[in-house]
């Protein structure tokens, strides 16, 4: 203890002051430190540099419905654990850690609500919940998304964000990829428009299934986007990657996705998008 901590503790008239540890944010790519209020006023974007952070489910649909305005969808009823797996923890003890860390069900929330005035299905993948895997749950939440959208002759529009298929439901996990492909054929026979947005980092089974089967792909700036890893695509082809290979820009430069859209954009760009794609006179 110094001599000053010393002294100011003998004095009892020096209140000590607690300072939250919550009211900065430092930005991970420039490590430029911001207010949490200004970053969360901003959508978690730096003002400096333009990283976009991840954001939740609700945080999303805050900035897109029309007024904040919107209902969100019961979550389907699925089989918790049907592997009975256990690695290091039981799995039906990391699904308990992450909804109390989440406050939600699953990684897949979806709401409904107007954009512009049009009624819109969205439904928003959460990477906080144990990655934004996919199971059996977000396989359910995406099929009912797609119902939802058929029901009141809506587009759907997906935000993307996971680390690849929930290696705890095994075989289960992968049948979630051509189950989400026949939603979307469905969706497709109704006439409607299917939008994804790729958020960082959509990667494995989520990429090779759902999020690149989309009418237009958009990405955020800066997402990570692909199927393996970098150091595992290196060390099977034996070279070196390009600079920025994976990310939202380099596809875009290669044809992989149709725009690269800023989170500030992002709600102007859908309306326009779902105005183009689903005229006033064709929807409900």
């Amino acid at each position: 203890m110094s001599w000053l901590e010393k002294v100011r503790n003998k004095i009892p008239f020096i209140v000590k002051r607690e300072t939250p540890d919550n009211l900065w944010h430092r930005c991970p790519h420039c490590q430029t430190m911001i207010f949490n209020k200004d970053y969360e006023e901003n959508l978690s974007v730096c003002p400096k540099c333009g990283f976009h952070g991840r954001i939740g489910s609700r945080a999303r649909f805050d900035s897109l419905f029309d007024e904040g305005d919107y209902s969100v969808l019961p979550p389907p009823v699925v089989p918790e654990d049907p592997l009975k797996f256990r690695d290091t923890k039981r799995y039906v003890d990391r699904l308990k850690a992450a909804r109390l860390k989440s406050g939600e069900n699953d990684a897949l929330l979806n709401a409904k609500g107007r954009l512009a005035g049009r009624q819109t299905v969205i439904g928003v993948q959460d990477f906080s919940f144990m990655g934004g895997s996919m199971g059996l749950a977000v396989g359910s939440a995406f099929v009912a998304g797609v119902k939802a959208a058929i029901e009141c002759r809506s587009p759907y529009i997906i935000f993307t964000a996971a680390g690849g298929a929930r290696m705890q439901e095994g075989i289960l996990s992968l049948m979630q990829m051509p189950r989400s492909t026949a939603a979307i054929a469905e969706l497709r026979e109704a006439g409607l428009p299917y939008i994804v947005v790729l958020t960082d980092p959509t990667t494995g089974g989520v990429t090779a299934s759902y999020a690149m089967l989309g009418d237009v792909q958009i990405a955020e700036p800066g997402a990570l986007i692909g199927f393996a890893g970098q150091r595992v695509i290196e060390s099977t082809i034996r070279e070196k990657l390009p600079e920025g290979f994976q990310r939202a820009e380099y596809l875009l430069e290669h044809g992989m996705i149709d725009m690269v859209v800023p989170r500030a954009e992002m709600r102007d760009r859908l309306i326009s998008l779902v105005d183009y794609l689903l005229p006033a006179n064709e929807a409900a």
